[in-house]
């Protein structure tokens, strides 16, 4: 075994953190990060690792070259944490009794703080870097779309039938964030072919293009909601580019047949798409029936959304705090709707109109700004790659409450930040694209 010599130990740390090394770590904590976005159910701790050990190495390097190395930047990377200090304020407007719970809540909000702080210390990633990030995620998202489709063909008519009872096929991490990655992922594989210069022909360009074109029908295959309008909005995105910003109207045009072939290709052809379209039929005619909120998902959510308002009405500008909302909403679900059972109170799957229930209506705007500054702050410069995110994840808030899960904030911030760090600035050793 090698031992450390004395003088090497008692090295400056600046000698030790240089910036080539600090590249390769922060990298390397990262790739845990995209990692551990698949691995929550036998590996949950693995995303966490990987928020610390960034924020480890940005504070030691910022520390030991006392240089913050995204200095000018600081209004984009610090506006991020926001969304954190509401939680930490919430902590003024939650009852005694729930302490241990709006401590969980702080946990689970750190990424908020940490991951924003980490990429503003840290000095700018390099492209090359970022780009094996990003074909990382793409793999991982590929190789799961595989074991699930593979899993789908050996349990084919168990599977089909779920989809009738508002079901859908095992997925890791869970279908509907899953969904999210899919239509993520088929973005970075259509811009790694254009701007990475890979060769055509080459094994690498078809084994890129073969795996967009997979993830996109097993988009369908899929057939979860949430993926599918991502999937659809990213397309007419493009085609409006496409038309009125590159002027490639034929590129526009053929874009557009396929994103009306495709629903009729996957109706005639997946039984899960199919029977997804008819639960949603039968799941939409329920809405009336209040008794309908214990058995179908749509129906649950729309009175989710009566029982939130009325509370938003009592509270308004504040709301009733974050980690007190359950029991609030209970109170409500009881008063108003006591038809539905206990079992189906839900909290509304909607992350603004959860944290106008949270925080009230400042809540909301203070959260609306501070999110979305870094897209207005970036959105002069050619960043499509960070307005496809954007995209993906305001869509996915309309349906879900995405940041309240460990899987929904990682995935939401980390590809955020990813986008950014390509955005905002170059290193002198960068050849190539710089994702963004």
């Amino acid at each position: 075994m090698r031992y450390l010599s004395p003088s090497c130990m008692t090295l400056p740390l600046i000698t030790v953190l240089t910036y080539s090394r600090v590249q390769v770590i922060a990298t390397l904590f990262c790739a845990f990060i995209v990692i551990g976005l698949f691995t929550s159910s036998f590996f949950r701790i693995l995303p966490s690792i990987g928020i610390a050990g960034l924020a480890v190495t940005a504070a030691m390097h910022s520390i030991a070259h006392r240089k913050i190395g995204q200095k000018a930047a600081w209004n984009v990377y610090l506006s991020l944490t926001a969304v954190f200090m509401l939680h930490v304020l919430s902590g003024l407007n939650t009852q005694a009794g729930n302490g241990s719970d709006y401590w969980r809540d702080i946990l689970l909000q750190s990424p908020f703080l940490l991951l924003p702080v980490s990429f503003w210390l840290l000095p700018p990633i390099r492209a090359q870097y970022l780009r094996l990030l990003w074909l990382l995620f793409f793999i991982l998202v590929v190789g799961f779309s595989l074991g699930s489709t593979i899993n789908y063909l050996l349990h084919v008519e168990a599977i089909n039938e779920v989809y009738l009872h508002s079901q859908v096929m095992p997925t890791e991490p869970d279908h509907i964030r899953f969904s999210l990655m899919i239509s993520l992922a088929i973005v970075v594989g259509i811009f790694m072919l254009e701007h990475g210069k890979i060769q055509r022909r080459s094994l690498c360009h078809s084994l890129l293009v073969a795996g967009t074109i997979f993830l996109a029908l097993y988009q369908h295959l899929l057939a979860v909601r949430s993926g599918l309008i991502t999937f659809y909005a990213i397309g007419l995105v493009a085609i409006l580019w496409l038309v009125f910003r590159a002027k490639r109207y034929q590129v526009a045009v053929k874009l557009s047949f396929v994103l009306v072939l495709l629903p009729v290709l996957s109706f005639a052809s997946f039984p899960t798409f199919r029977n997804r379209f008819h639960n949603t039929q039968e799941d939409i005619s329920q809405v009336d029936q209040i008794r309908s909120a214990d058995n179908y998902s749509l129906t649950g959510r729309v009175y989710s959304y009566k029982v939130a308002m009325l509370l938003v009405e009592e509270h308004p500008w504040l709301g009733v705090g974050n980690v007190d909302m359950e029991q609030e909403l209970a109170k409500k679900y009881k008063s108003s709707f006591p038809t539905i059972k206990s079992s189906s109170y839900i909290k509304p799957h909607n992350q603004f109109i959860y944290f106008l229930v949270a925080f009230g209506v400042i809540g909301v705007i203070i959260f609306t700004s501070c999110f979305y500054y870094p897209l207005v702050r970036t959105g002069a410069q050619n960043t499509p790659l960070l307005i496809a995110h954007y995209c993906i994840v305001t869509l996915s808030f309309l349906a879900e409450y995405t940041l309240e899960t460990q899987i929904g904030l990682t995935f939401s911030l980390i590809f955020l930040l990813l986008s950014l760090a390509g955005a905002i600035s170059r290193t002198v050793e960068d050849k190539g694209w710089r994702p963004a």
